[in-house]
């Protein structure tokens, strides 16, 4: 007898394949068969009754900030520049601690389960006190997540041609050995693994020419991952052309980053030239969209790279840049986008899901497991929740309705085959007294912050 059964359901099971009324059954964390309505059901301990709901795999988040939810929705900070923005954040991410990135994990990460996303990765790139990635993997083990930690690094100040306070700031040393310490304790390079580490100095203009080489060193030794920022900002363009004395991609490149361990957030300002080396040497590329129109930073073509072979995933980016971490609602951007940059005709739900699911999930090298709901892929998945009113009419095809209506939310979410989101709402037992703590975690930071 298996563990679990979903019945009744328009399964999306990957690109290409669609089941109406269709049954998925779930054992030992792994998709143990699917079939249609003419096909016996297999015996379950639990049953679930769709009811004609759309059931598509977990959405997986390609690049995150979560500890940014303490700053979210920061009144006094507008971006009228990225490094301006940087530079007033900054000072504020400098109070972060143990307890606080905790916190903000966790909301952050019940916050994804809601939103549809059972995989998500973060990269933490702000580091004032010690112990911050391990307090991310105690809430995402708090939580049921599967985690992707990217242990950011920050190491040039603003004496250094950086843009950074030396709070944030860590010698490369220290950087480079905390990386190995939380590779050894945390990095579960498994099958079916709930956390996994990768390496991801935050960005060009904030780290090291040794760091960002010596990462690449470790990557290649242990067999790890890759991510930074790139091409981000017109900003972006001129440090690397005044510093370095070419464009961001051209650095990269310079630094060994251009192969296929390596996936990039945004890359927005990028010549048709660099992008199709990019698409040459393997680098995936994460869009953020409703961080791109909140901010006015704008946001990479996701069908033009594709066309041209990139990989390309979804993000929904940190809290305090796009103040929502719905993945959803970044699906929903990513079609509209599409839609913008190429004409209505150019981009359906089906891409935009692809995208979400499967194009994520290569962006984490983990397109075998995760992204998919394939017999024997991990049992991540969701099924959708709409009012009668928001589907009103929309009788012919689901997929597309998921994300041309709405808003869409969780009525249930599965990772690795436990029931976390149920009836449209969190499992977790501990969010009330952890909302409150947040709140207060968030009140200091930013109240200091009006204070200087």
């Amino acid at each position: 007898m298996i563990d679990l059964l979903i019945h009744d359901a328009w399964l999306y099971i990957d690109r290409g394949w669609e089941i109406p009324g269709g049954w998925i059954a779930i054992n030992g964390g792994r998709v143990h068969g699917v079939g249609g309505p003419e096909l016996p059901r297999p015996q379950a301990r639990r049953v679930i009754d769709a009811r004609g709901r759309l059931v598509t795999p977990g959405l997986v988040n390609a690049h995150h900030h979560m500890w940014q939810n303490l700053t979210r929705a920061y009144a006094p900070v507008t971006r009228r520049s990225l490094f301006s923005w940087l530079e007033k954040l900054f000072p504020l991410w400098a109070m972060l601690d143990a307890d606080a990135v905790y916190l903000a994990s966790y909301v952050g990460m019940v916050e994804l389960l809601l939103g549809g996303c059972t995989t998500a990765m973060d990269q933490l790139y702000a580091h004032p006190a010690p112990g911050l990635t391990d307090a991310q993997f105690r809430a995402a083990r708090d939580v049921g997540l599967r985690f992707y930690a990217t242990r950011g690094s920050i190491t040039r100040t603003v004496e250094e041609r950086g843009l950074a306070p030396a709070a944030i700031v860590q010698d490369e040393d220290t950087v480079l050995t905390d990386c190995e310490r939380l590779v050894h304790l945390h990095h579960d390079p498994r099958p079916g693994a709930l956390g996994r580490v990768a390496l991801g100095p935050a960005a060009l203009y904030l780290v090291s020419e040794r760091i960002m080489r010596e990462s690449v060193i470790m990557a290649e030794r242990h067999n790890l991952r890759l991510h930074t920022h790139l091409a981000e900002d017109v900003d972006e363009d001129e440090y690397c052309l005044n510093v370095y004395g070419c464009t961001p991609t051209e650095y990269l490149e310079h630094l060994g980053w251009a192969t296929p361990r390596t996936w990039v957030a945004h890359y927005i300002y990028a010549a048709p030239a660099e992008i199709d080396r990019m698409a040459r040497a393997g680098v995936a590329v994460v869009q953020c969209p409703g961080a791109g129109m909140l901010t006015g930073g704008g946001s990479a073509d996701a069908m033009a790279l594709r066309a041209r072979g990139v990989h390309v995933g979804v993000g929904s980016n940190g809290a305090a840049s796009n103040d929502t971490a719905s993945m959803w609602m970044e699906t929903r951007n990513a079609m509209l986008l599409g839609r913008s940059h190429n004409g209505p005709e150019s981009m359906g739900a089906r891409d935009a899901l692809d995208m979400a699911t499967r194009g994520s999930a290569a962006c984490l090298g983990w397109a075998d497991e995760i992204g998919h709901l394939c017999p024997g892929a991990c049992a991540d998945l969701v099924l959708w929740h709409m009012s009668d009113v928001a589907l009103a009419g929309a009788v012919t095809d689901p997929v597309e309705a998921w994300l041309r209506c709405g808003p869409a939310v969780a009525h249930t979410t599965i990772v690795n085959g436990r029931v976390l989101v149920e009836n449209c709402e969190p499992r977790q037992t501990g969010l009330t007294d952890v909302l409150r703590a947040h709140a207060a975690q968030a009140r200091r930071i930013q109240e200091a912050g009006l204070n200087d």
